[in-house]
């Protein structure tokens, strides 16, 4: 039975006129005689049940000479008071004109019934507050039936759980007992463990999210060397695996800070998880006594004592090796990546709102503040890019010297690939994938475009003009199944150049333009906050065709994302938390509290650069 509420005839708390219940009732239950019993009562919504109705279906009765009132709901008004009204032409049936009104999908989110605004969806997500989408209750609630993989979901989730002593501590980066090498794969990633730990909290289940939180801070205590090189002090690990022991009945810890991973790169990613999940916890809970102890204070700090000192860098951007973070592979994202550009900017932020105003974080707390003004205004005038800024950037003159350069970092025109020009609309922009002298990296990059929208490293109209390019441009972002991790895919002698001929990444594949469905928790929410839930659910639509179908892989492959990756693990535990953190984010938009960071009014800095919509 379709919801009631859908028929809309402007007549909510109206009282009608006695000859009008009688066609009223041949156009909703034409089958049905009419008892004529209810003539002279107040008209309302829960009273007629219109079961042949779709919810995507308004009504409205339209004449010439009446249009329905535009008052509030609230306000009474008899059909009698209305001047000069004839109820007779108001029935003529030839007169009476049907249209099609927009749905929910085709709504922005200021226009539903929610009311969230923007500082809600940040600030009024209540302590404790738990998300049923695992539970039939939810589903009553909201008067939708439950999707099938969302049970199914929810049983692979917890089996890829990964326990330490009897207490749960992450989850394992997939559960594919069909795979002959494990690899890593069996080890719990920090990384990895985000959309889990997200999907647990939305859930009412923050005890795994805590332990997690504590494990790792202890391991970033360990010693950490690579060969003969100690690591700097507040690394956060990649990855640690519990070893169980059957016969001494012990449990053990191995973990890995880079010294075991492939190019044996320290993952600069995994601290900023950490202080950003950190957060997410406290603001999910309103536990503020965890992120208060000495030593998740003492955590934060150290991790920030890595990014924060003073160097050679003439740029506020943080300065990394390829295959530092998700894309942890060789990929030419070396320099200043847009991916940990934002994560860097979100964990700052993050931190700001966490570390205590005593002597140690006071310090900190003054680096922070100075470090998120030079970090945005520099991100905001000098990765992003419009059609007006690439029509700049394709007229830049070279060789400038001096401060009042135009072309700051030296870009020559003629690097400009040829594929972004048509790329670019007219109405859109992104973050380009890298910034450095002589260099600019083109590229499309999800993941660090959605998280400059969360953190609020974009602007408002920055932020609406990424998702004005994700529509613009969806056969190629999204295709048969999003995400795209970066668009376009190099190819060809570039590809032998840049990768060093990486069988993984060959074109359309992995992270050299590989679909991840990992990633539609952070487009999810980046339509929330944006207002266009409609793009995420149509990503989920897509999702839910094929993910289940197809074991849960790990990416896809192809120009389209149609073919499961050739060296995709199934079961993959982050494509599974994504997708229900996506569907309870859709289902109660308070969620996207945990993850998504306000506009700080005073660190807009007077950008010169175009809005993607003006000349």
């Amino acid at each position: 039975m379709y919801p009631c509420w859908c028929f809309g005839l402007c007549l909510d708390n109206f009282t009608l006129h006695d000859s009008f219940f009688p066609f009223f009732h041949s156009l909703v239950s034409p089958s049905l005689p009419f008892s004529g019993d209810i003539a002279g009562d107040q008209f309302n919504r829960r009273r007629y049940q219109f079961p042949l109705v779709p919810s995507d279906l308004v009504l409205s009765v339209k004449t010439k000479e009446m249009e329905c009132p535009k008052e509030p709901l609230e306000s009474q008004c008899s059909l009698s008071e209305m001047d000069d009204f004839d109820l007779t032409r108001a029935l003529d049936k030839p007169r009476l004109k049907i249209e099609r009104k927009r749905s929910f999908d085709e709504r922005s989110m200021s226009e539903l019934s929610t009311g969230y605004s923007r500082h809600d969806l940040d600030m009024a997500h209540s302590p404790g507050s738990r998300s049923f989408v695992d539970t039939p209750l939810s589903y009553v609630r909201n008067s939708f039936e439950p999707h099938p993989m969302v049970a199914e979901a929810w049983e692979a989730l917890r089996r890829s759980m990964v326990f330490f002593r009897g207490q749960p501590v992450g989850t394992i980066a997939a559960y594919d007992h069909a795979s002959e090498e494990v690899l890593n794969y069996d080890q719990v990633f920090v990384r990895d463990f985000v959309p889990s730990a997200l999907a647990f909290l939305m859930n009412g289940e923050p005890d795994i999210v805590k332990n997690f939180l504590l494990k790792t801070l202890q391991l970033q205590g360990w010693e950490k060397r690579v060969d003969r090189f100690k690591l700097g002090e507040g690394v956060m690990p990649a990855s640690f695996k519990v070893l169980h022991d059957p016969v001494r009945k012990t449990d053990t810890i191995a973990a890995d800070f880079g010294e075991s991973a492939i190019g044996r790169v320290a993952p600069v990613d995994s601290g900023f998880w950490w202080i950003i999940l950190l957060r997410a916890y406290t603001k999910s809970t309103g536990d503020l006594t965890l992120s208060e102890t000495p030593e998740c204070q003492r955590g934060i700090r150290l991790i920030l004592s890595l990014c924060l000192s003073e160097g050679f860098d003439t740029f506020p951007t943080l300065l990394c090796a390829d295959g530092c973070s998700m894309v942890d592979r060789r990929m030419g994202v070396y320099g200043y990546p847009i991916e940990i550009q934002a994560l860097f900017f979100m964990a700052l932020k993050s931190a700001l709102s966490m570390l205590k105003h005593d002597e140690e974080g006071r310090e900190f707390i003054e680096k922070i503040v100075k470090r998120l003004h030079a970090l945005s205004f520099h991100m905001r005038n000098y990765f992003w890019l419009d059609f007006q800024q690439l029509n700049d950037i394709y007229r830049y003159k070279t060789e400038e010297y001096s401060h009042t350069a135009v072309n700051k970092f030296n870009v020559m025109p003629d690097s400009i690939p040829d594929w972004v020009f048509d790329f670019m609309p007219l109405r859109g922009g992104y973050f380009v994938g890298n910034v450095s002298p002589a260099r600019m990296d083109f590229r499309w990059f999800s993941l660090g475009n959605c998280i400059a929208i969360l953190s609020s490293l974009a602007t408002p109209d920055q932020s609406m003009a990424i998702m004005d390019l994700l529509e613009h441009r969806w056969e190629e972002l999204v295709g048969e199944m999003p995400l795209k991790i970066c668009y376009p895919c190099i190819e060809s002698h570039e590809w032998r150049i840049v990768t060093g001929c990486d069988p993984k990444n060959t074109r359309w594949s992995y992270h050299n333009g590989g679909s991840w469905p990992v990633l539609l928790w952070m487009l999810t929410a980046a339509c929330i906050k944006t207002g266009r839930p409609q793009i995420a659910r149509r990503a989920i639509d897509l999702i839910e065709s094929r993910l289940h179908r197809d074991c849960w892989p790990e990416y896809y492959d192809g120009k389209l994302g149609r073919y499961v990756g050739k060296q995709a693990r199934k079961y993959q535990t982050w494509s599974i938390a994504g997708y229900l953190v996506a569907k309870m984010m859709l289902e109660d938009p308070s969620h996207i509290g945990m993850i998504s960071l306000e506009e700080d009014k005073q660190m807009n800095p007077v950008i010169k650069r175009s809005a993607s919509w003006t000349c």
